[in-house]
């Protein structure tokens, strides 16, 4: 039997049987929330760029929460008290560590670093005179390096400068006690902080996400427990080797050695220049023993010590990791190259379990210093 209906007409009556009551309705909605979604992922992304430093002081509030977590877990073999009661000793014995160090150290530094000081000023001006001596003019006009004259050769330039240092302290007091309240924040309340997170996620990919999150506290953990230990050693033994060879101020050579394994790779080889500046009216000997005792600690601790501390914690090739400080560091300055570690170390195990595992569904092989270890 054939059809008399023109074209047009059997066209628009296929439409109108196809064509789904609520479709049309659920294709805008979908497109309204995908348009929605990347307005907030633009907002976010702006917002967090500009609040960067911010975000940093957050994140290493983390950082401190997730060593008083740490050390909280340390306890309980030893203590069998609720988990409250446990951070809350922790807090009370570092309060009162620090309080010794200050009161114990407010005699010994203040002296010790008068003294440095005082000897690498004179150092630069040896090595000033010397490459004068070859045309070469590395600091300047001498009045450049005159700290006296720079503070006080006009009455403006004093008040800027003091300015500038009160609101640079104002600015690292108001950041520590943000870092310090936020640590104990999460510290004593990591779950309800973490859920609050984890709810903004389908619920599919809920258990995933909890899954990772636990993850990422337990490489944070780790990487500062290893970090406070290898401060911890690596003071202790700059400070009796240069007490031993009889450097000025070996305390706190030793201190500033053990602290700048905070930034592995650059800190140690900018923690011996004051090494050598102090070293060096000594004698030639003695530089050379005091390079050479500080090189092979160092090394020790580099290549021996760190990786056995670390091997559970970070496993990143060490190029990834320098090219995160400079990059963190350019970017945000000291605070980014001090956080740049152990972000690595958590961005890591976000891009391995969500982007690796779950999307491409590979499995990631172990890296160097897994096998090394």
């Amino acid at each position: 039997m054939s059809d008399s209906r023109t074209g047009p007409e059997r066209l628009g009556e296929l439409v109108s049987h196809d064509d789904s009551p609520g479709l049309p309705e659920q294709a805008k909605r979908s497109i309204l929330a995908t348009g929605l979604s990347l307005l907030a992922a633009c907002v976010f992304l702006f917002l967090a760029w500009q609040t960067v430093s911010s975000l940093l002081l957050i994140f290493a509030g983390v950082l401190f929460g997730a060593f008083l977590d740490a050390c909280a877990r340390a306890l309980a073999p030893v203590l069998p008290l609720a988990r409250t009661w446990r951070l809350t000793l922790v807090l009370l014995l570092f309060s009162a560590l620090s309080g010794f160090g200050l009161v114990w150290g407010a005699g010994k530094l203040p002296e010790q670093t008068r003294l440095l000081l005082k000897v690498m000023d004179s150092q630069i001006d040896i090595l000033q005179e010397h490459l004068l001596s070859y045309g070469v003019d590395l600091l300047g006009p001498e009045w450049g390096r005159d700290f006296a004259q720079w503070l006080f050769s006009d009455q403006g330039r004093f008040l800027s400068h003091a300015q500038f240092v009160l609101g640079g302290a104002s600015s690292l007091l108001t950041g520590a006690l943000v870092i310090l309240f936020l640590g104990i924040l999460f510290a004593f309340d990591p779950i309800s902080h973490r859920e609050s997170l984890v709810m903004l996620v389908k619920r599919p990919y809920r258990p995933r996400t909890r899954a990772v999150m636990d993850e990422m506290g337990s490489v944070m953990r780790l990487w500062l427990i290893g970090q406070f230990i290898r401060i911890l050693l690596m003071t202790l033994c700059v400070w009796i080797a240069l007490y031993l060879v009889g450097l000025p101020g070996p305390l706190v050579l030793g201190l500033q050695a053990g602290l700048s394994n905070f930034i592995p790779y650059l800190g140690p080889i900018v923690a011996a220049i004051p090494i050598a500046l102090v070293a060096m009216p000594l004698g030639g000997s003695l530089l050379i023993w005091a390079v050479l005792i500080y090189t092979i600690i160092q090394s020790i601790e580099g290549y021996v010590i760190g990786p056995l501390i670390h091997r559970h914690a970070v496993e990143i090739p060490p190029a990834w990791t320098l090219v995160a400080i400079v990059m963190l560091g350019a970017l945000f300055g000291i605070l980014g190259i001090a956080m740049a570690m152990p972000l690595v170390a958590i961005g890591r195990v976000a891009i391995i379990r969500f982007y690796v595992e779950d999307h491409l569904g590979d499995e990631p092989k172990p890296t160097f210093s897994s096998k090394k270890a």
